[in-house]
């Protein structure tokens, strides 16, 4: 019989976007201490670039919340007026970085390309870089979802290395399902597309299997079936995780979607715990 690979805890995530001052920022580190993490969850947060070393203070060396960045530039350093490079973060605190954010896409026009070598860069300075992938509610009505999306993960990992697949985190948000005017998918329309984006991911990198977040409209009345019913790592949240109390709750609710049989140990697991026990 081939042995069962021993499972990995849940990942559930949260950006801030542009919310949150210094002191909302400890408020919320503290009250998500006070209750904890799980064993069977890796939680991160990603607040603004303004609280990274603030938040990565108050983490305790033993804390099983990952920081993160909401976004960073690709070169290391230059006259890029507004812009933060990967060193820049991972110096704040930060050990992994969202990227390719459909906000950034289409708000701040952000191309496939600009994508790459973003990917690149964090991979380069150790961090761990939590790709968003999705497609418009124009793209899907076509049905063109699949194919939309496998092209914007072929084009993130262009020039990335096989022996990086664990390395790398990708977060499945169909435009159509995220902010207030999302409505929220049903697992049969994440699943698929789910599927497509570890399948592209293997084909590019030929090694194992890269671990896909769902995110968008997720909340605690859907997030269990979002888990099972789309084969997701973990779940990405906005607006339900905004607050400490929806955090903690989303935690507590996933907590027994996976039983880790041993201590975290991949490359990725162990490069973020260490950066977030700075």
């Amino acid at each position: 019989m081939t042995p069962t690979a021993p499972s990995r805890p849940v990942l559930v995530g949260t950006s801030w976007k542009m919310n949150k001052t210094l002191a909302e920022a400890v408020d919320f580190v503290e009250s998500l201490l006070a209750v904890g993490v799980p064993p069977s969850v890796d939680a991160f947060i990603l607040p603004p670039h303004t609280a990274l070393s603030v938040v990565r203070d108050r983490l305790p060396q033993d804390s099983r919340v990952r920081l993160g960045a909401q976004n960073a530039h690709w070169a290391s350093e230059g006259a890029f007026t507004g812009e933060v490079s990967m060193h820049m973060v991972r110096d704040a605190g930060a050990s992994m970085v969202e990227i390719g954010h459909s906000e950034r896409r289409t708000a701040f026009g952000e191309t496939d390309e600009d994508v790459s070598r973003k990917v690149a860069a964090a991979l380069e300075h150790d961090l761990v870089p939590l790709v968003c992938v999705g497609e418009s509610a124009v793209v899907r009505d076509a049905g063109s979802a699949e194919s939309f999306v496998v092209a914007q993960v072929r084009a993130a990992l262009a020039g990335v290395a096989g022996a990086d697949s664990e390395r790398i985190l990708f977060a499945y948000e169909p435009y159509w399902a995220i902010g207030t005017g999302g409505r929220a998918a049903a697992p049969d329309e994440v699943a698929p597309i789910m599927a497509a984006i570890r399948r592209a991911a293997t084909e590019v990198l030929a090694g194992p299997p890269v671990r896909v977040l769902y995110g968008g409209s997720v909340e605690e009345a859907n997030a269990l079936s979002l888990l099972d019913g789309a084969a997701a790592d973990g779940l990405f949240v906005g607006r339900a995780a905004l607050s400490a109390t929806g955090f903690n709750r989303l935690i507590a609710l996933c907590a027994g979607r996976s039983t880790p049989s041993a201590p975290l140990s991949t490359p990725i697991d162990r490069e973020v715990q260490h950066a977030a026990c700075r």
